[in-house]
């Protein structure tokens, strides 16, 4: 899907939470009357009063965020200043409290629990000190709520400032579209044109990294389907790669990951610590009939934190994607021990 041009969503899409706010203030009541209503007939608890819960605090934000960075490029100077120390760090602060806002009521509404399983946290170096090292976080994919939680944890990290790699189409959305390009991140086409260059534009974004940066990308890009699982397969097989097709086909719940994206960052930051992520409890919750269908059970989210210093990632190119194809398979078998208990 091609996006409009900048100037177009600003005009299109930035104004629409605030006109969706007034029309929302406007008739609130009748909406609330209606959630209450079905939330009576339907089975659950409450499931239409907490859609609208959630629907509400999502709306709030995007209007903040959307006032408040009308106030900053205000405040910079019509844009003047935006790239400055006190700006950039002012937007970290306006994503690190949008983030923190939708994390916790998401987690009230879906009486969502968050258990980390026993790994040690990239702040934790061994003597309770924090890490001084830059990181790049390599997680896998299973749904926009995966996302949120993952940014969220990361900014709780020593006040960590991410680094994204994402999907070009969620600058669809005002918030992402303007805090998002106001910092350092990417977004990419899922389909990239010919002769662009994405992996040139991954390095670029990871190169340079301090102790605060956190570079976060998703190498199965994009999330789990068994159509897509299936088709990456066969493309493996397609570019002659039968043994790496052969190991994905042994992966039942995440893709095989695209190395491309996750090396060129490891070359752009020889210094960085990998992160690889690992989580369950969330992975059906693709869309909004899959949160409807959801929101009447308590969720539990395991995470699993798997941290590797830079001086033990491999340095020869064939070496660090078999190192990269086993964090994928020891992901796949952790996801099965987690179902299994449930």
């Amino acid at each position: 899907m091609k996006l409009p041009p900048r100037w177009v969503r600003r005009i299109v899409f930035w104004p629409l939470p605030l006109l969706i706010f007034f029309l929302y203030v406007t008739t609130v009541p009748l909406l609330l009357i209606a959630a209450l209503i079905l939330s009576y007939r339907l089975p659950g608890k409450w499931r239409a009063l907490r859609l609208l819960g959630l629907a509400t605090c999502y709306l709030f934000v995007e209007v903040v965020v959307t006032v408040a960075a009308l106030g900053l490029w205000l405040a910079s100077g019509f844009g003047w200043k935006l790239s400055s120390e006190a700006f950039v760090s002012a937007h970290y602060r306006l994503l690190r409290w949008a983030l923190r806002l939708l994390v916790y009521t998401g987690s009230r509404l879906f009486s969502l629990n968050i258990e980390q399983d026993g790994m040690a946290l990239p702040t934790d170096s061994g003597d309770g000190t924090s890490s001084d090292a830059p990181l790049i976080v390599l997680s896998r994919h299973a749904g926009p709520a995966d996302s949120f939680l993952l940014l969220h944890e990361v900014m709780s990290w020593e006040g960590r400032r991410p680094r994204i790699v994402a999907k070009a189409a969620l600058q669809l959305d005002p918030v992402f579209d303007i805090l998002l390009n106001r910092l350092p991140n990417r977004f990419i086409m899922q389909n990239p044109t010919p002769g662009s260059d994405t992996t040139s534009s991954i390095a670029e974004l990871a190169s340079g990294m301090t102790n605060q940066g956190a570079f976060v990308i998703f190498p199965e890009g994009g999330n789990f389907t068994e159509g897509r699982r299936t088709r990456a397969i066969e493309r493996l097989r397609s570019d002659g790669h039968e043994e790496a097709a052969r190991r994905a086909e042994s992966m039942t719940h995440v893709l095989a990951p695209r190395p491309a994206g996750t090396l060129a960052a490891i070359d752009a930051c020889p210094a960085a610590d990998v992160v690889f992520v690992a989580h369950t409890g969330l992975d059906q919750i693709f869309t909004v009939s899959d949160l409807w269908a959801s929101l009447p059970e308590d969720k539990t989210l395991h995470l699993a934190w798997r941290v590797v210093p830079a001086s033990e990632i491999p340095t020869d190119s064939a070496e660090r994607m078999d190192w990269l194809f086993r964090a994928w398979e020891r992901i796949d078998r952790w996801i099965d021990e987690q179902r299994e208990r449930e």
